[in-house]
């Protein structure tokens, strides 16, 4: 077995049809980024930072890869854009997006730089986040 790196990918989506954007983004980690080892449920959660009619869909999958921490920023972008995403966040303002993948953690490491940190520093905030990735680090016990 190759060396592998763990990752956990927090994920979101509050416009089309989101259980199938959230199946989607899983297929393009498969093939991009690496093994999908485990994934939550969906839960699905009010929007957080910003005003929507819309719900999200969340859940966090659990990865083995390759990818250095900055080769995973540059798939997990490139999975957004590929399935539509048009803008990230800009200033702190939160949009509707058709999917968003962001880094939660990756081994033990700890990561600061403008454009990427890990661990995620607003994960604490986020039961959305935080649930679902409780029941995937529960499930490798």
């Amino acid at each position: 077995m190759t060396d592998h790196h763990v990752t956990y990918l927090g994920l979101g989506t509050n416009i089309g049809d989101k259980e199938a954007n959230i199946r989607k983004a899983i297929e393009k980690i498969e093939e991009s980024v690496g093994d999908v080892v485990r994934q939550s449920a969906l839960y699905v959660s009010e929007p957080w930072g910003f005003e929507s009619e819309n719900l999200f869909v969340n859940a966090v999958a659990c990865v083995h890869t390759s990818l250095s921490p900055r080769q995973l920023l540059v798939a997990t972008q490139r999975i957004e854009r590929q399935m539509g995403r048009k803008r990230k966040s800009r200033n702190g303002v939160y949009h509707d997006r058709i999917i968003d993948i962001d880094i939660l953690f990756y081994d033990d490491l700890h990561i600061s730089y403008p454009d990427l940190v890990i661990p995620h520093p607003l994960m604490q905030q986020r039961d959305f986040v935080m649930i679902p990735l409780r029941e995937v680090m529960d499930s490798q016990q």
